[in-house]
């Protein structure tokens, strides 16, 4: 529909709320039976477009003679809701009382729209004597919680308190309950009060987003890890109850941080390993807790998700590592790397197959290759240069081992079983070769 109202129809309607319109001779139509009013199909449609277009003004004058017209309740209704939108609180208050004072068994409606009027008017005596009108016809959820609002709006806290129970009672729901933890936490110091309602409503209920959002702030504020795992985790039920993964993964990563917080590596490993959403960082905790043999197979199906090579030689590592017998491991582990390095040229695992290669004695003369090469592009890596002098040694080159492994020695220290292992074999090395005192420190 276009940004305007067609001409032919304005020029219609202009005839229409001058009284123009054609009418129909009076001596032909039924004298005791109340006219028809013909036009309010069009009167609808014209209505509906001022109002689409956010000319509520217009809108309101042709709701109005539908209103007048016909006297159906839908029509005010959309009178007092286009005169609340428009701020005209003393018209919608004015439209209301007329119909409830002719009304024998008025619409409850009306009442919340001439309590809303009258509250805007901050005329809130009048408004909490009509609430409680409204509530001898309905004494249902809703009109407890306007009349806890009004008492609100007044800071009557007490009274308002004492409504917004009964709301809650009538339906249980999570808007009433926050409404009554909001005064009971914040206004009238009744914080325990308001959690143990929280507590329970979630635990019985369920974890109502607006419920559990709002412990968690609390247990926040109080820097309560205990309270935000135990809410999160029913948080987390809720979600996955309603099998929604994207609640679920944030969920997951907010428990994280509280069980990293309270250095719970056991549980968050747990909670990885239950919904599997990050495969990644459950690999890394297994790292962290030392349990390699457990990260092989979630590294092996990431890798074979992502097709990435990088992932076959984190494999490696970790097999190698984890072996009991690694003399048994040890082909596998080899070819693995040979496959990544065919495609990667990197100098970490050019670094550790060329180790592998020198330590077990597979191929030092490849190994120590390796190891240059891996060298040439971080020529300051103590661990690199260990490699090489380790390789070195291997193949009697014991000057050039010692010189290398002392360079390691002076810059990282003797804090490494490792390290001090190829220390002691090079220094005596060196010292069979020089004639030198074996077991002095040169």
């Amino acid at each position: 529909m276009s940004g305007s109202i067609p001409t032919i129809i304005v020029a219609l309607f202009i005839l229409l709320l001058t009284g123009c319109a054609v009418k129909t001779d009076k001596a032909l139509s039924p004298a005791p039976s109340k006219k028809a009013f013909e036009e309010e199909d069009i009167y609808i449609l014209t209505a509906l477009e001022y109002e689409t277009h956010n000319d509520l003004n217009k809108s309101i004058l042709f709701y109005q003679r539908l209103y007048d017209e016909t006297s159906k309740p839908e029509y005010l209704e959309k009178l007092l809701m286009l005169n609340i939108r428009t701020k005209n609180f003393k018209g919608a208050k004015k439209l209301s009382q007329a119909y409830l004072e002719e009304q024998d068994q008025p619409d409850p409606k009306v009442y919340r729209y001439l309590i809303a009027s009258l509250i805007n008017l901050k005329e809130h005596e009048e408004a909490l004597n009509t609430a409680f009108k409204l509530l001898e016809i309905e004494k249902d959820s809703h009109n407890y919680q306007i009349v806890g609002n009004i008492y609100y709006n007044i800071k009557d806290y007490k009274n308002a308190i004492k409504y917004y129970e009964s709301a809650y009672a009538k339906d249980l729901s999570a808007v009433s309950l926050s409404q009554l933890v909001n005064i009971l936490y914040n206004y009238t110091d009744e914080k325990d009060k308001a959690v143990s309602y929280l507590e329970t409503h979630s635990r019985i209920y369920g974890c109502d987003y607006q419920i559990c959002s709002k412990l968690l702030l609390i247990y926040q504020e109080n820097k309560d890890i205990e309270g935000m795992i135990s809410t999160l985790k029913r948080t987390y039920k809720h979600f996955e109850k309603k099998n929604d993964t994207e609640g679920m993964k944030q969920v997951t990563k907010m428990l994280l941080h509280q069980y990293f917080q309270k250095n719970d590596l056991e549980s968050a490993i747990k909670l990885l390993e239950n919904n599997k959403f990050d495969d990644l960082k459950l690999i890394s905790l297994y790292k962290q807790s030392e349990n390699l043999k457990k990260a092989i197979p979630v590294l092996e199906r990431v890798y074979k998700n992502t097709g990435n090579i990088d992932y076959l030689a984190q494999i490696a590592i970790m097999e190698y590592e984890s072996a009991k017998d690694r003399k048994k491991v040890l082909p596998g582990v080899v070819r693995k790397f040979e496959s990544v390095l065919s495609v990667m040229d990197n100098d970490t695992y050019q670094n550790f197959l060329g180790y592998l290669l020198i330590d077990h004695d597979v191929d030092v003369k490849k190994g120590l290759l390796l190891v240059k090469k891996a060298l040439e592009k971080d020529p300051d890596n103590m661990a690199y240069i260990d490699s090489l002098a380790w390789g070195q040694y291997k193949l009697g080159k014991c000057k050039k081992a010692y010189k290398n492994m002392k360079k390691v020695v002076d810059n990282v220290g003797l804090n490494d079983d490792e390290i001090i292992l190829h220390w002691k074999k090079i220094k005596e090395c060196y010292a069979e070769h020089t004639g030198r005192d074996k077991s002095k420190n040169p």
